[in-house]
C-alpha cells in the first residue's frame, strides 16, 4: 500500500487559522501576494495584532478592519513608495507615508513594531529605507 501526499497534515489539519486567511486576504487588497512574505513573517503580525487588540479578551481575534491597515503600512514598507502608489493611489500611498513618519516620531507602537519587523525580516525596500534613513540600532 502506497501513501499519498494528502493537503491535510499535522499543522494543516483544519486549515488555515482565520486570523491568516484575513492578513492575506488584506495583502492581496494592497497588490502584495501574500506568497511574498514569508509564513513566520505573517505569524508575528498576526501575533503584533492580537496583542495590540489585547483588551478584546486573550482568545479573540482583531476584528476584520484591523487588517486593511496593517497589510496597506507593510506593503508599503515591503514594495516601495513607487509600487505601491502605483497599484495603490495617491491617497493611500500618502497615509502610509505618513503613517511611517508618525511611527518613527513616536518610537513605539504597532507601526513602528510593523517596520521594525520589516527592518528585521530584510524584506524592508531600500527607496523606503533611504527615504526615511531607516536602519536597525545594534548594541
Amino acid at each position: 500500500m502506497t501513501r499519498r501526499n494528502s493537503s491535510l497534515g499535522f499543522l494543516g489539519r483544519f486549515g488555515r487559522s482565520a486570523d491568516l486567511r484575513r492578513l492575506d486576504a488584506a495583502l492581496r487588497a494592497v497588490d502584495l501576494h501574500p506568497a511574498l512574505v514569508p509564513e513566520g513573517v505573517k505569524l508575528a503580525i498576526v501575533n503584533m495584532m492580537k496583542d495590540a487588540w489585547a483588551d478584546r479578551g486573550p482568545r479573540e481575534e482583531p476584528p476584520e478592519p484591523a487588517y486593511p491597515p496593517v497589510a496597506a503600512l507593510f506593503a508599503y514598507c515591503l514594495v516601495g513608495p513607487g509600487i505601491f502608489g502605483e497599484a495603490n493611489g495617491e491617497a493611500l500611498l500618502a497615509a502610509a507615508e505618513a503613517r511611517v513618519e508618525a511611527a518613527l516620531e513616536a518610537g513605539e507602537g504597532m507601526d513602528a513594531d510593523l517596520i521594525l519587523l520589516a527592518l528585521h525580516a530584510r524584506l524592508a525596500s531600500p527607496q523606503v529605507v533611504e527615504k526615511f534613513g531607516l536602519s536597525i540600532e545594534r548594541e
